[in-house]
């Protein structure tokens, strides 16, 4: 069902990119734009793990650093049936671990010394199942594509908003759209305001379906979905306390959401900070995996 879902969000994602090809009314603009952008994604999906791990202020971990981590690691890749991915210690007391690479042969697996502290062996476990599971299941390249299409409609809502303020991009007759005629400033308004905000709402709701995914993937290769439900609600509790300070680019990649509510804090609701939020809430992926434990 996950997967279903994310088909079609994708599905949508590239419906707004066609919404907004008949907007400007004329294939250049949008061509230019698509090649920048899968230009810029290119590079993000060779150099994206590199960039992630730097961020974060990850180091690489030998097994005689961290001899637990490193046998966790090698129990469930075998569960899941993949390489096993280089293993990264990120020096936080904040509770957080995160995969990445674009490849199960490319992979990498981070977290911090605050998760191997608070969590035991069987919930670590799962959350390292529930990180394997995004390698497997490709999220990067998912991901990746995901981000191509919202960067090319990033572009053209970012030439609409400079038509808006300085009423260029042919406002003549002749040929219809941003490029070639009048688009109107209806039109104006669609493109810059609010198809990039539909576009961040369904890559965040893309975000959210890959982790419930993960979650469903991860307690089946490792046999135990009541220890990354366990997990998950320390995580949760933990690091409500002890917030991370991490980058808003990276954020998506971890567990659990590192800043707990220090995003999108100008949003009154719990509706309004879900629906923006990277994350699906945590008592409905613990409920949901529960559900999958009574069923075995």
């Amino acid at each position: 069902m996950n997967a279903i879902k994310t088909g079609l969000l994708m599905m949508l994602m590239g419906g707004l990119l066609l919404v907004v090809g008949a907007l400007i009314g004329g294939p250049q603009g949008l061509i230019f734009a698509l090649i920048f952008a899968v230009g810029i994604n290119f590079f993000a999906f060779w150099f994206s793990d590199k960039m992630a791990l730097r961020i974060a202020g990850a180091h690489q971990a030998t097994p005689e650093e961290a001899p637990e981590l490193h046998s966790i690691v090698d129990e469930q890749v075998t569960r899941a049936g993949i390489p096993k991915p280089k293993v990264y210690i990120i020096n936080k007391d904040s509770p957080n671990a995160f995969a990445t690479g674009r490849s199960p042969k490319k992979a990498t697996i981070a977290a911090t010394t605050g998760i191997i502290k608070i969590l035991n062996r069987d919930e670590l476990g799962g959350v390292i199942a529930h990180e394997l599971a995004h390698v497997g299941n490709r999220d990067t390249l998912i991901m990746t594509m995901v981000a191509t299409v919202a960067s090319a409609i990033g572009m053209i809502a970012w030439m609409a908003k400079f038509s808006l303020i300085f009423g260029g991009f042919g406002r003549g007759r002749g040929g219809g759209g941003l490029y070639g005629g009048a688009i109107g400033i209806g039109g104006l308004l669609l493109l810059a305001i609010v198809i990039p905000m539909l576009t961040t709402l369904v890559r965040l709701a893309i975000s959210r379906t890959r982790e419930y995914q993960a979650d469903a993937t991860g307690a089946k290769t490792s046999g135990n979905p009541e220890a990354l439900a366990s997990g998950l609600e320390k995580l949760d509790s933990w690091s409500k306390r002890i917030p991370m300070e991490a980058n808003q680019a990276v954020a998506h990649l971890y567990i659990v959401e590192p800043m707990h509510g220090q995003t999108m804090s100008f949003l009154n609701g719990k509706g309004m900070m879900r629906l923006f939020s990277t994350h699906p809430p945590v008592e409905e992926r613990v409920k949901r995996l529960r559900s999958m434990n009574q069923g075995w």
